[in-house]
């Protein structure tokens, strides 16, 4: 990949490096300050101890107030054809072209030091460094937002974060000012529907789609413009975990995604997204039901389907977080020729934001000159001075127009690649209002909810539960419990049930004053509810194909003794799927199969769980076996990962353990006796039992790929 401006500025201390000063004076003692002998007091002329020190107090610049905690990574975008008939974007137009991209992955509401696992809409914004300047796509994993209008973002931040009086809680909704704000927020149903569900738990970066959220323009040479919405689809897979996993990652390993996407790139598992563009034209828009301006609303697939036209590569890691990942600065406002806004109202507010932030962040407007906000191109005009400044302007002139620079840098044509807006009329008058096709609130939040799957339901009712059950103040769940009655009788009853409440319907009036102004609320109450919209099979993940099983992690528990055979039958079936077989062992270090083979383990029980893993295996061997059989840990370990429906494998002796872990007694009914003592492989809801290695191997590939096996949830659970 063609090296970058901002790449060329990476500094590698080699071995044979003096250290020195920050004005690169070479230093023969770091370990001590200097003093006025042994004793004595620390002398203020110790310039070297003051440089550390100040650097040190320095080093922290203010955390985003939003998208604080991420993960990022370098790589590269392909257009797979040319796409100047809908597009003149320089980076769209050539297959053979490689642009190079940043991308920072998030979570929204908690700071930077909050784990990566909570309950949130996650941010996917990336970076390209285009011939014709930055494009930025500062996008998310879900493709509506909470609100409508920017005017309502500052309100909605105070209410997600932490409550002002105590600071409590960290990177969670589940409190009272987010819910009372959401209760009197009706259009924040759809996206609350979303951030409910399990898109708000992903398994991996890797393995979570992105969206644009608002509409664009995309015009090509001619002038002509259309209307687009961009997604970003994972070749990954689209996974995510539990609830009861997401806690427990968070405190085993509270870096799980941003280790995840580190290991998989440093291991040349690369993570691919597909480009989709959704176009449609200014007629196509005035034909449907809801209006394109609005962020709460999305454009079903079945309305508009989706054309894949490029690739997203992420093939290095940064080499160094802070540099990189944390002052990397994005901003909707940077675009290229060939791409413009529309007038949506959350939109324009988010261009004013994302300058302001990065000015406060910065202590200067020149962050765009730190190397990883840098563009290819090079960069000429008349900005000048401000901290931070690291080009060196030479020349009188920083204006124009001017003579005595010879008018330079001159204005480009937009025949030369200059950017010109879409001419698009305005004529009218100025109000506060919102049109009227912004106020239907509840018909594409009920559609999100009946394009789920059973098992998807009962996981945003439990959702519910959770978070509106830790909400102190009875009228704020019953305000949210007759919202939800609007969106589903179902779901607002089995939610009630869990909180020991009836739902209570609305009346207009409770939300009256949500609406900015009366002729507003009017506007409201006389657009009903559209609830015939057809489900929308996209809008599931569990109903999206599965591409594979590539990078998916199988723990393997073993004590001295294990069988080889099965362990190698296994680690060669899931090397061809590009999955990985990790060793836990009952220690460190080597373990030590029965045929006297070392291996080094991986993880022990102290230090591995089995919601770090996608599946779980265990090899025969009677002196293996006979030990795990005495350990707590390893019996967890499986019943563990048979309640969050993962696959389970045991070979040979290994079915010793159904009965420790607790499985014996739910499956024994439907376990035929010689699938407790023959070498016949059997499997039974994603648990697969049997001796020969390369059978059981490939059954348990197949269950893998199934990923999970949620008909668990209705059964009985084992103790853990």
């Amino acid at each position: 990949m063609r090296k970058t401006s901002h790449q060329s500025d990476t500094t590698q201390d080699d071995q044979n490096s003096v250290l020195t000063t920050n004005q690169g004076l070479p230093i023969t003692d770091d370990q001590g300050s200097l003093k006025a002998g042994p004793r004595g007091p620390a002398l203020l002329e110790d310039f070297h101890l003051q440089e550390k020190l100040q650097h040190l107090d320095h080093e922290r610049i203010p955390e985003r107030v939003v998208y604080a905690r991420g993960a990022g990574a370098h790589g590269y975008f392909q257009v797979h054809k040319p796409l100047g008939h809908i597009c003149k974007a320089g980076f769209l137009q050539s297959p053979q072209q490689k642009t190079p991209v940043f991308v920072r992955f998030s979570t929204m509401i908690g700071s930077r030091g909050s784990p990566d696992l909570v309950r949130d809409v996650r941010g996917f914004a990336v970076k390209f460094y285009t011939e014709d300047g930055i494009f930025d796509l500062v996008g998310q994993n879900m493709p509506v937002f909470f609100i409508q209008d920017a005017m309502k973002f500052p309100d909605l931040v105070h209410a997600m974060k932490p409550e002002p009086h105590c600071e409590i809680p960290q990177a969670s909704t589940a409190h009272d000012t987010f819910w009372d704000f959401i209760s009197l927020m009706p259009e924040s149903m759809h996206m609350i529907q979303w951030l409910m569900s399990d898109r708000a738990l992903p398994r991996s970066y890797r393995m979570m789609e992105g969206f644009g959220v608002h509409t664009f323009r995309m015009i090509n040479d001619k002038g002509q413009a259309t209307f687009a919405k961009f997604h970003w689809k994972p070749l990954q897979g689209l996974h995510s975990v539990l609830w009861d996993e997401a806690v427990k990652i968070n405190g085993m390993d509270p870096d799980f995604h941003r280790r995840d996407l580190f290991d998989a790139i440093a291991k040349e598992h690369y993570p691919e997204w597909e480009l989709g563009l959704q176009l449609f034209s200014e007629e196509d828009a005035e034909g449907f039901d809801f209006d394109i301006l609005d962020a709460t609303k999305l454009i079903p697939e079945e309305l508009v389907p989706i054309t894949w036209v490029g690739r997203l590569v992420l093939d290095r890691n940064p080499d160094n977080f802070f540099a990189e990942t944390e002052q990397v600065a994005f901003h909707p406002g940077h675009l290229v020729p060939g791409i413009d806004f529309s007038p949506d109202p959350l939109l324009a507010g988010r261009l004013f934001a994302y300058s302001d932030t990065q000015v406060n962040r910065f202590g200067s407007p020149n962050s765009s000159e730190l190397p990883i906000n840098r563009p290819v191109n090079p960069v000429h005009n008349n900005q000048r001075d401000a901290a931070m400044r690291y080009t060196i302007n030479s020349g009188r002139v920083a204006y124009q127009p001017n003579a005595l620079g010879g008018g330079c840098p001159f204005q480009a044509r937009a025949n030369e690649g200059g950017f010109q807006s879409f001419p698009e009329p305005v004529a009218d008058v100025k109000s506060r209002m919102r049109a009227p096709k912004f106020f239907d609130h509840f018909s594409q939040a009920r559609q999100f909810y009946v394009s789920q799957t059973s098992v998807e339901k009962n996981h945003i009712a439990q959702a519910f539960q959770y978070e509106l059950g830790k909400v102190e103040t009875l009228s704020i769940r019953a305000r949210m419990l007759g919202l939800l009655l609007r969106i589903d009788e179902g779901l607002a009853k089995t939610v009630g049930e869990g909180l020991g409440m009836d739902p209570i319907p609305l009346y207009d009036a409770d939300v009256n004053h949500a609406v900015p102004t009366v002729a507003q609320f009017d506007q409201y109450m006389s657009l009903p509810t559209r609830w015939d919209l057809p489900e929308s099979p996209t809008l599931s993940m569990l109903r999206q194909p599965n591409p594979g099983i590539a990078t998916l992690k199988v723990a393997v528990l073993v004590g001295n003794g294990f069988d080889g055979a099965a362990y190698s039958a296994l680690a060669s079936a899931l090397a061809e799927h590009k999955a990985e077989a990790r060793i836990v062992g009952t220690h460190l270090g080597i373990m030590v199969n029965n045929k006297g083979e070392e291996i080094n383990a991986d993880y022990n029980f102290a230090t591995a769980s089995s919601v770090l893993f996608d599946a779980v295996f265990v090899p025969g061997g009677e002196d293996s076996i006979r030990v795990l059989q005495d350990e707590p840990r390893a019996l967890h370990f499986i019943a563990e990962a048979w309640r969050h429906c993962k696959a389970v494998g045991l070979a040979g002796e290994a079915r010793a353990l159904l009965e420790g872990a607790g499985l014996l007694r739910i499956l024994g009914n439907s376990l035929p006796p010689e699938a407790l003592e023959s070498g016949e492989t059997v499997a039974r809801d994603g648990l697969l039992l049997g001796s020969h290695g390369l059978q059981l191997s490939k059954r348990f590939i197949e269950a893998l790929q199934v990923y999970r096996f949620w008909s668990r949830e209705r059964r009985p659970q084992p103790p853990v």
